[in-house]
This record gives structure tokens, C-alpha cells and sequence, in this order.
């Protein structure tokens, strides 16, 4: 199967490695406005084939992207100094609409995944550009609250004593501030997390839980503040994504997909589990929540919106 990366920086590389590493795909082609970017990435990553799997990595233009069934987005413009949020969104809003076009001139049945931040926000842009080209609802997507989810998993792992594939939690609404940990829907294997604390003897207090929301809500600027830049983490959760995708494995993943709003011609991009497969987007998974979780997750899905004011006047 092949895939196509456009945006060849930490995000882009980073994702095709641990495809690499995980035989996810047969060719990968890498894109970059920088070609020797591109060209570099590519070269490098060809010289861990040996010790991997045998995939075939080439950078390319968009004429190379015929024939991906699945596109990852990772480009987009950083913000000058003294830039406002609306400036950077607009500068934005234009390369995706050129990328997105050209993507799908070149690749018209591939299925796109956003992973360009904000998030959110990039996901409903590239929605509505795909949109322009008669894209149908469940082939544009964000990689969501994936990141998120995992260092939840990552840090109940640490204080339960258990792998953290068998430890079922989720993080919901914004790729940001106001995302919300469901704990109420967290499980260790079959049981609910109180009672395997309590079966444990496991200390799982309000004062644990605010460590371990703290902990999850703060990592981005934690890793930033001390390397620049996250990559690792949102790599992988690209490399599940196409894994998923390529092989329609019907998993629940906590992707960011856009939905009806009255934000005029936008459509507002919120994460919650959904069923993923071969055509993109299956369907939503109906949340149980507890009160106050579900009005974060309303407020939080509030913040997005709010957030995209201002944009249908310039699309």
C-alpha cells in the first residue's frame, strides 16, 4: 500500500520512521515544499531499511501522491513574533487550502490525516477545502486526542503496576487546554479503576488523579520547554492511524473528526472514540459520562468553536 507524508519536518520524518520500524505500508513518498528536505529525510531513512522491513521511501512531488490511500498533513507555517492567532490562522488556511487541493488533484481517493496544529482547527479547514472537491464526511480526519490518550494510558500504567494496553481510558474534545480525561470510563482489564486500586491497594485519590491530569494536560509544553518540539509520541499515533486504515482493523481510536455546527460553512472538529477501517471514519461510539465530564467535554468543544471565529470570512 502506499502512503504519502506531506510536510517532511519532526512530525512528517518522524511518522515515516516508525511506519518503517512497524512494516506499516509498502511505499512511503515524502513531500515538502524544501524538496531537499524531503530528499534528505527520504535518503536517511532508506539506510534503516536493512534493519527493518523492506519498504520502498522516496521523496516526490504531488504528481507521486497517485494512487496513496491514505495522505498524512503535516505542513503548516510557524508564528512570526508579535503575529496574532488569527494572522498565523489565516497564513495557515492558505497552505492548506493549496495543499489539500493538490492532494486530491493527484490522490482524489485518498483518505487524509491531519496532524498539523492547532489541531482542531487545521482538521475543519482541510474538511472544508476536501469538501470543495466533493469529498464525502469520513475521509478527512485529525489525529485528535491520540496523543493525549496515550499519556493517560502512560501515567495509570505507572501508578497501577499494569501494561498500558490493557488500561482503557480516554481523552476527549480539544487537542489542547481544554481537553478532558474521562475517569469515569477508565478500566484495568475488566474492572473499573476504583475497584482495581482498591483490589491493589493502590492509592487513587483526588490528589493522584489532579498529578495525573496536571501531568497529561502540561506534557506538550513540558517537552517543548526542554527539546523544541513533540514527536515521538504523535509519530506513532500517525503510524497506528495508517496501520489501521491499510488493513481496515475496525479500531477505536480518539481521532478528531469535524461535525455539523452552526459555524456556517465550517464544520467544528472535536475527538471522542470512533470506529475507524478502510474507508476512514466508520462511526462514533455513544459516551457515558459522568455529569461533570460531560460538561467539560461540552465547554471544551465550545472552545474550539469559539476559537474558529473569524475564519469563514477569509476561505
Amino acid at each position: 500500500m502506499k502512503i504519502g507524508i506531506v510536510g517532511s519536518g519532526m512530525v512528517g520524518s518522524t511518522a515515516a520512521y516508525a511506519m518503517l520500524m512497524s512494516a506499516v505500508g509498502r511505499e512511503i513518498i515524502l513531500v515538502d515544499k524544501n524538496s531537499k528536505r524531503a530528499e534528505a529525510e527520504a535518503f536517511d531513512l532508506t539506510h534503516a531499511v536493512p534493519f527493518a522491513y523492506p519498504l520502498n521511501i522516496k521523496s516526490g512531488s504531488y504528481a507521486d501522491l497517485e494512487g496513496c490511500k491514505i495522505v498524512i498533513i503535516a505542513a503548516g507555517v510557524s508564528q512570526k513574533p508579535g503575529e496574532t492567532r488569527l494572522d498565523l490562522l489565516k497564513r495557515n488556511a492558505l497552505v492548506f487550502k493549496e495543499v489539500t487541493g493538490r492532494i486530491l488533484d493527484n490522490a482524489p481517493e485518498a483518505i487524509l490525516v491531519i496532524a498539523t496544529n492547532p489541531l482542531d482547527i487545521m482538521t475543519s479547514l482541510a474538511d472544508y477545502y476536501a469538501s470543495q472537491k466533493g469529498i464525502k464526511p469520513g475521509r478527512v480526519f485529525g489525529t485528535g486526542t491520540m496523543l493525549d490518550t496515550a499519556r493517560f494510558r502512560t501515567l495509570l500504567a505507572q501508578y497501577t503496576g499494569v501494561d498500558s494496553k490493557h488500561i482503557h481510558g480516554y481523552v476527549l474534545g480539544e487537542h489542547g487546554d481544554s481537553e478532558v480525561l474521562t475517569w469515569s470510563l477508565v478500566t484495568v482489564g475488566v474492572m473499573k479503576l476504583d475497584d482495581f486500586c482498591e483490589f491493589k491497594n493502590i492509592s487513587m485519590g483526588e490528589k493522584e488523579k489532579t498529578d495525573i491530569d496536571n501531568r497529561v494536560r502540561n506534557a506538550a509544553y513540558e517537552i517543548i520547554e526542554g527539546k523544541g518540539a513533540t514527536y515521538y509520541g504523535i509519530g506513532s499515533a500517525i503510524a497506528k492511524i495508517v496501520d489501521v486504515v491499510l488493513h481496515d482493523q475496525r479500531s477505536v481510536l480518539t481521532v478528531s473528526v469535524p461535525v455539523t455546527s452552526d459555524a456556517g460553512s465550517l464544520r467544528v472538529s472535536t475527538s471522542m472514540p470512533y470506529i475507524i477501517g478502510g474507508e476512514g471514519i466508520i462511526s462514533a461510539l455513544p459516551l457515558k459520562l459522568s455529569e461533570q465530564e460531560a460538561n467539560w467535554f461540552k465547554q471544551s468543544k465550545k472552545t474550539t468553536a469559539a476559537a474558529m471565529e473569524g475564519l469563514e470570512s477569509f476561505l
